[in-house]
């Protein structure tokens, strides 16, 4: 019989991808070693180690792991992963792509509400007790543009049709998509947001779009249009978002992800008025491990019996 492979669980929520492992009927063809995020593998661990979920690792480790050839992240962005200049060419990585599928979708959707409901000021006028009434500007016959066409970008679609509101898009592979009105390539990008009144970002975070929402993109943005990020903070050039939302050149934005995360004290998006930051909310659900851990377990057994994993990364498209 041959020997166990070695399987390592390199974060603080292991029971659940274990149990995972346990569920799908793999145990026994597998040694499962289990580190906190920050502790520091051991010199076996580093020999020994076939397969790994990680949320990420220092440069220069993996070199010393010979054996390693399937990393599992327990994320969708792998933008870390790639930035490691010595990522061997040979090892597979898989995201965990689709496994925000529900949350994120309901927080794009909360963001929406935010912007054009009143409930946030209502509650502060309850803290005095004041009856102000207000009126709340209907998503109906509005228009959402979507940059970033995605697993999630098509659920946010179908929920925005259910609300009667145009979608419009961009995707790589632009193709007719149902509930939305005109799918577009990333070459048209500017016209969705010369159409949009809310601007939703799903981009990855690549060579391509990184500082590509600038000064010169936000300018084809209506004057009452907001935009919203729940992709990659990079796509953003802070100082130019800044400088239109205070020239009330755009309504606002909503943002839940960020260069730095968390986002500094410093960081003059918490003071800007019309700004919105999220700490990073969209995909946290509370039963997400378990739902990465049995994309996990899936991808385990593909890898025991040398069958194409799921979600592995495209390194040249960046995701």
């Amino acid at each position: 019989m041959p020997e166990p492979t070695r399987l390592l669980l390199w974060t603080d929520n292991a029971a659940h991808y274990a149990e995972a492992v346990e569920a799908a009927g793999l145990s026994p063809r597998v040694r499962i070693e289990v580190l906190p995020r920050k502790a520091t593998l051991s010199d076996e661990q580093l020999a020994e180690t076939e397969a790994m979920l990680g949320w990420g690792v220092p440069p220069g480790l993996l070199p010393r792991m010979p054996k390693l050839r399937w990393v599992q992240a327990p994320t969708a962005g792998v933008d870390g992963w790639l930035a490691l200049p010595d990522l061997p060419p040979g090892l597979v990585l898989t995201c965990a792509r689709g496994t925000h599928g529900d949350s994120m979708p309901e927080n794009i959707l909360g963001a929406l509400f935010h912007i054009t409901k009143n409930y946030a000021a209502i509650a502060e006028a309850q803290k005095e007790s004041r009856w102000v009434r207000r009126v709340s500007r209907p998503l109906n016959g509005s228009t959402l543009g979507i940059l970033g066409m995605g697993v999630i970008g098509q659920e946010v679609a179908r929920l925005a049709a259910a609300l009667r509101m145009e979608v419009v898009g961009t995707r790589r592979n632009p193709a007719p998509m149902p509930g939305v009105a005109e799918v577009l390539p990333p070459e048209r990008t500017d016209e969705v947001l010369a159409r949009a009144d809310y601007v939703l970002l799903l981009l990855p975070g690549t060579p391509e779009t990184d500082n590509s929402i600038n000064a010169e993109r936000l300018s084809h943005m209506k004057p009452g249009a907001w935009l919203i990020n729940f992709g990659r903070g990079s796509a953003i050039v802070d100082e130019d978002l800044i400088a239109v939302v205070k020239a009330k050149r755009i309504a606002g934005a909503v943002l839940d992800v960020f260069r730095e995360e968390p986002l500094p004290p410093s960081h003059p998006f918490w003071t800007t008025e019309g700004i919105m930051v999220l700490p990073h909310i969209g995909g946290m659900h509370p039963e997400r491990d378990r739902v990465v851990a049995r994309l996990m377990a899936e991808n385990l057994g593909r890898f025991l019996d040398g069958k194409p994993l799921l979600q592995v990364v495209d390194r040249v498209a960046g995701y």
